[in-house]
């Protein structure tokens, strides 16, 4: 009978390498702050955890010779016990322009979270902010991840991905932004996401604003020319109440009237 099935009986020896990428977590579990290990527990809560003992011994002998990160997918080679690296790719569905915008506004309006991510931390609570989107940052399905290596091993995930995932939650602790830039979201982008979403509001109330004052006063209105008017100069007798006093049998009133009357006259000469 051929022997097709040689590497699930036969452990063989990968070729050491001098020069890769080595673990910088030689004891223990691999990964120091939260998001890391909330990384390699989804994965493990996957069911995927069955070659990561062999892939955390590879990642810590340094037998991965490139790894590079980018919307979606991570590529890597890694040595194997052949001459010729293994091609290993892993990929996660990236989220939408419309769902990262739900989610730059629900950080943007927590400030506490606008700190942490100046700060290059990952809030504690965020995965409630992409819950609240109806998004996980971290895979809990597997159709989520797309896991291949030219290995001829047939479990997945290989021990080569396992040495990647173990790496990866290494590159994450150093740099938190790379989990978002993997789901879709780099560092510059995000943060300019969350200014835009702090401006936002205010130039919306600022244009109110200027709204509000434009017809604050109401539509211009031309003034009616003014027409001055000259009062005869006896007016002012009729704002007088009535006199008891007569002269030839006529209001006193009456008696004055002539004589202001001419004294306008001779104001006006």
């Amino acid at each position: 009978m051929p022997d097709d099935e040689w590497w699930r009986d036969k452990p063989t020896k990968a070729i050491p390498v001098e020069d890769g990428i080595r673990a910088s977590t030689q004891r223990g579990d691999i990964g120091r702050t939260w998001w890391s290990r909330r990384f390699i527990e989804s994965l493990e809560a996957l069911g995927l955890g069955g070659r990561f003992e062999r892939g955390r011994r590879y990642a810590r002998a340094g037998q991965v010779l490139s790894m590079s990160l980018s919307t979606s997918i991570v590529v890597a080679q890694v040595q194997g016990s052949r001459q010729e690296p293994y091609r290993v790719r892993i990929g996660i569905k990236a989220f939408t322009e419309p769902q990262w915008f739900e989610v730059e506004k629900a950080l943007a309006g927590q400030a506490l979270f606008r700190a942490k991510l100046l700060a290059g931390e990952l809030p504690i609570d965020i995965e409630q902010v992409f819950a609240g989107a109806g998004l996980r940052l971290f895979p809990d399905s597997a159709r989520e991840l797309s896991m291949d290596c030219s290995c001829p091993d047939w479990e997945v995930p290989c021990k080569h991905l396992a040495a990647i995932c173990y790496l990866l939650a290494e590159s994450f602790d150093a740099d938190p932004f790379e989990i978002l830039a993997w789901r879709g979201r780099g560092r510059q982008q995000l943060l300019d996401g969350l200014r835009g979403s702090i401006e936002q509001p205010e130039t919306a109330h600022d244009d109110a604003l200027v709204d509000v004052l434009d017809d604050f006063w109401g539509t211009p209105v031309t003034a009616p020319a003014v027409t001055t008017v000259r009062a005869a100069p006896d007016a002012v007798l009729d704002q007088l109440g009535p006199l008891p006093l007569t002269v030839g049998g006529r209001p006193l009133v009456e008696w004055l009237r002539p004589a202001y009357r001419a004294l306008a006259d001779a104001d006006e000469r």
